[in-house]
């Protein structure tokens, strides 16, 4: 009972809206298909050729491996590159575009994932933060410019191994690439296309209509609290309503509401009752 009543608090803050800000995190894209590295026992479900060599997502997603071993450090993230390319958003995705149009919302999404599948399911370019970059992107390892470019990479990796076979390579110093990815202990990563994004958000936030501003959070949970920390800020600064959709970790102080759920159930949820 206290769930559905959850479900229609929100349903009705949701009716209200004018501007909805879609903060997400790993959990955005379970339902696709995709792994969200919970845990090292997450991870090596989804990798487990790394728990044989005792290596932990923290150490495979390292920007030490593409100077030192290239091959290793594209294994991981060519097979990832290659995952998300293959993976269809799930129908979550649809809702949320379809309630921005059915109740002609603001929209702007937040999200921690590298995986492009926003802009995948339609939406604008223009209105998105990867605050962790994208592996669609690319820059130099070094780096020795501050340019970004399109990874249109082909990326084979031996899945046994988890070595590339293709190490993509910077076209202006012919030294090795790495995706534009914020990862861990990373000092060498391009932050300029980020930046850009962040300050979309920004000016998002000045010019849009803020007085029924509601925040739908998906999948963001504590190891790495970055889009929690930001729903709840946009609670604090813009007296927004906070809609937390998360499997695990759903509780959030009211007046926000607390859904307790993956991403495409929480979101069902709310349409069956607009």
């Amino acid at each position: 009972m206290e769930q559905r009543e959850n479900f229609l608090k929100a349903a009705q803050a949701l009716k209200k809206a004018r501007t909805i800000v879609v903060t997400a995190g790993a959990g955005m894209g379970v339902d696709s298909g995709l792994p969200d590295f919970r845990g090292d026992r997450g991870f090596w479900k989804a990798y487990p050729m790394y728990e044989r060599l005792g290596l932990s997502f923290v150490d495979a997603a390292n920007p030490s491996h593409f100077q030192a071993n290239p091959a290793f450090g594209w294994g991981f993230y060519g097979h990832r590159a290659n995952l998300y390319r293959q993976t269809l958003p799930h129908h979550g995705f649809t809702l949320l575009l379809n309630w921005v149009s059915r109740y002609q919302l603001d929209c702007f999404v937040v999200t921690s994932n590298v995986d492009g599948q926003f802009q995948k399911a339609g939406f604008s370019e223009e209105d998105i933060c990867e605050v962790h970059g994208s592996i669609h992107y690319l820059q130099c390892t070094t780096p020795c410019s501050k340019d970004i470019w399109d990874n249109n990479e082909t990326i084979p990796v031996d899945f046994s191994t988890m070595l590339a076979s293709h190490i993509p390579q910077c076209p202006y110093c012919g030294g090795t690439a790495r995706p534009n990815i914020l990862m861990f202990g990373d000092y060498t990563w391009n932050a300029t296309r980020t930046a850009r994004q962040e300050r979309n958000l920004t000016e998002f936030l000045r010019t849009n209509r803020r007085e029924n501003l509601v925040v739908i959070e998906i999948g963001a949970g504590t190891a790495l609290p970055t889009i929690r920390n930001l729903s709840e800020r946009l609670g604090r600064n813009y007296n927004a309503t906070v809609i937390r959709i998360n499997p695990r970790e759903p509780f959030i102080p009211g007046p926000h509401i607390s859904l307790a759920g993956g991403a495409l159930e929480g979101l069902n949820g709310i349409n069956e009752l607009l």
